[in-house]
């Protein structure tokens, strides 16, 4: 037993979360956590394996992530100090808040990616939810009366947004740049499958951060690999709370290789977004089924039936989606966009799943 009451000692604002606990679903058809679902490209791995030896495994990263930063940054057209690498975008989000939120607000417009509530209240900052309107674009005019207070820190945008699958235009992020004095993050982790790319607005608003992952269109998502291009001001003070090994020698070793392999990746966006055309409309042509458009890897869809009941018959028959929920999201499910046998054997299971609950409502008294 504790010589003390543990919550008497633990950080004020921590009793609001519950910590994130990722189920694990061995033997299933994974359409749930927006990843890229081809195979990682077999001569490429080959040539990962081949750059373990040396002193890769025994020896401190790079702390700076220089060549990649360099890398990135030519791919991108901008200068390597004006790039970041993270551990995932998740510790981005956290290291920005960590330098520039704690004590103030920070505006999420909601629905939108989770972890920005749970990341600022993390580090001790005030999250406040901006929702967005009916069809999941962006309340401009609500976000700026709510973003000009004096304690306005920082604004999160995911565009395209996660999980609606919708994105702003650049006209809607210019028209938030022009009227806040607050940092601006715009997360394109998804950029690669559609939207406007917000690099143009990146030298005429200091106070704009975007974020990018090689999680999602760069199947890269079991090593960690994000990063941020922003100020190089901005990226000096988030510098004074970022670990200093935060990204391991491995993963910068890999995402070197795959920028220098972008063809192959192209070849593979193309492939998804082609899927997510077709299983939009085999989804459109579902009875009880309403998808959502997407310029994303996943669609957010509803259908008549309760959506837990929904997902839970996906996944005894072998079909692993997400489950949302919530105020903003009641009854939806969102499915990542899989190989055409991925999405056929998705297609299946949902028909089958429906039409058991269908014929569930039509028994007297069930």
């Amino acid at each position: 037993m504790f010589p003390f009451a543990l919550n008497d000692i633990v950080r004020e604002g921590l009793d609001k979360l519950v910590p994130y606990d990722a189920h694990h679903y061995p033997g299933v058809v994974k359409l749930d956590a927006n990843e890229n679902p081809y195979p990682f490209p077999a001569e490429l791995a080959q040539r990962l394996g081949e750059l373990i030896g040396g002193e890769m495994l025994s020896r401190y990263p790079d702390g700076d992530a220089t060549a990649l930063r360099q890398d990135i940054a030519a791919y991108l057209g901008v200068k390597p100090e004006q790039i970041m690498v993270g551990n995932g975008s998740d510790e981005l989000i956290l290291n920005i808040l960590l330098t520039f939120g704690t004590g103030g607000r920070v505006f999420i417009t909601n629905p939108t990616f989770s972890m920005y509530r749970i990341h600022s209240l993390v580090a001790g900052a005030k999250p406040i939810p901006v929702p967005r309107r009916e069809d999941f674009s962006l309340d401009i005019p609500a976000l700026l009366c709510y973003a000009r207070k004096p304690d306005a820190r920082v604004v999160f945008i995911c565009s395209p947004n996660n999980p609606t699958g919708n994105a702003s235009t650049l006209e809607e992020i210019e028209a938030i740049l022009q009227a806040v004095n607050c940092l601006v993050v715009v997360d394109q982790a998804y950029l690669e499958f559609g939207g406007q790319d917000c690099l143009p607005l990146l030298q005429r608003y200091p106070h704009l951060v975007i974020l990018r992952t090689f999680s999602k269109a760069f199947a890269l998502a079991g090593l960690r690999v994000g990063y941020m291009i922003g100020n190089a001001d901005v990226l000096r003070q988030i510098k004074k709370v970022k670990q200093p090994y935060n990204l391991n020698a491995f993963s910068q070793a890999a995402a070197r290789l795959v920028l220098a392999n972008r063809e192959v990746f192209n070849q593979q966006i193309q492939e998804i977004i082609n899927n997510r055309e077709q299983l939009w409309q085999e989804l459109q042509g579902l009875a009880g089924v309403t998808p959502y458009p997407s310029v994303t890897n996943y669609i957010l869809f509803r259908t008549n039936y309760e959506s837990k009941a929904v997902y839970q018959g996906l996944l005894q028959k072998g079909v692993l989606i997400r489950r949302l929920g919530g105020p903003e999201l009641p009854g939806f499910l969102r499915v990542s966009v899989g190989t055409p046998a991925d999405n056929r054997l998705f297609i299946q299971a949902l028909t089958e799943v429906l039409a058991e609950l269908g014929g569930k409502q039509d028994v007297p008294g069930a």
